[in-house]
């Protein structure tokens, strides 16, 4: 499994270790599962997926959910198919819940509850996700302190949990018991940044290369479809969110643009620190600095080509 923040070279990484082996791309990539979120998830091109073959990548509509158990139940499919074939699946992404599903095992939650997910956003659009974010400091300290306050997907299930359950998501994780299956061991190869300001300046670079190639037409398009809103995990994701709310504020340029802009790139740079943190909790994986220039080597001599 190849994992890494956003901007660490996943797909450069992976795409080489395809020129060697045969494999086939496996994505943990909880955005790419949606059908038209192409430029600002940075899916991989139609050139790429035709170089090797990729999975679990346009698998439903923005207007559906997706969750770590359907992506342990595809992944383990895909594998299935791809050793079939004779050739060997590589993991690749940077949604570290579904990564950590799929190594460890699920555990027992409690089943999502519409009629409690409504609620707690009818709450959140009266006090604000921060003021969720309290409560659940509250009852969950553990799950309060790694997750920023506009969290608001990650907000809301920890509060549903709690709820539901009357158990704080933290012990949920914790306990190894509420597994509903283990798995042999997983090799998992690491790219993390020997500098956050260097990562930072990557993850910028690269938003404006979004911009560049078309994202605000896209978001544009998205929202022109007339079934989709902010509430939904797709447009949740970072850049279509921020990108969503200054065309609901008319699309103004100067300084509102630049603001929307600095938004997404900030957005951003929370959601590398998140997959990093839930990167250096898996003491099993083999790291290499993503930032250094022979990157795309060092992965390639740890899997020994």
């Amino acid at each position: 499994m190849l994992l890494g923040p956003t901007a660490s070279g996943k797909t450069a990484a992976a795409l080489a270790i395809a020129e060697r082996l045969p494999v086939e791309i496996v994505s943990v990539d909880s955005a790419l599962v949606y059908r038209g979120l192409d430029i600002g998830t940075a899916k991989p091109s139609a050139a790429e997926r035709q170089r090797v073959a990729h999975h679990l990548i346009d698998l439903i509509e923005p207007t559906d959910s997706y969750s770590a158990a359907r992506f342990v139940a595809d992944a383990d499919a895909a594998i299935a198919a791809i050793r079939a074939r004779g050739r060997q699946p590589l993991l690749v992404g940077g949604t570290m819940l579904y990564a950590k599903a799929f190594a460890e095992g699920l555990h027992a939650l409690p089943q999502a509850d519409p009629a409690v997910r409504r609620r707690l956003e009818e709450e959140a659009a009266q006090l604000g996700w921060p003021a969720l974010h309290a409560r659940l400091a509250r009852l969950d300290p553990a799950s309060a302190a790694r997750l920023e306050p506009g969290d608001s997907q990650r907000i809301q299930r920890a509060l549903e949990v709690v709820e539901l359950s009357g158990r704080p998501l933290s012990e949920w994780l914790a306990d190894t018991r509420c597994a509903a299956d283990t798995r042999p061991p997983v090799s998992i190869i690491a790219l993390e940044p020997s500098s956050r300001t260097d990562l930072h300046a990557r993850i910028a670079t690269r938003f404006e290369a979004m911009l560049a190639a078309g994202f605000v037409d896209e978001v544009r398009r998205l929202r022109a479809r007339g079934d989709l809103h902010t509430n939904l995990p797709s447009m949740r994701c970072v850049g279509y969110r921020q990108l969503w709310q200054w065309f609901e504020a008319g699309a103004p340029d100067g300084p509102a643009w630049q603001a929307a802009v600095a938004a997404g790139i900030s957005a951003t740079r929370q959601l590398a620190k998140r997959q990093l943190t839930w990167l250096r909790a898996m003491p099993q994986r083999q790291v290499v600095d993503c930032l250094a220039p022979d990157a795309v080597a060092r992965v390639l001599a740890l899997i020994g080509r």
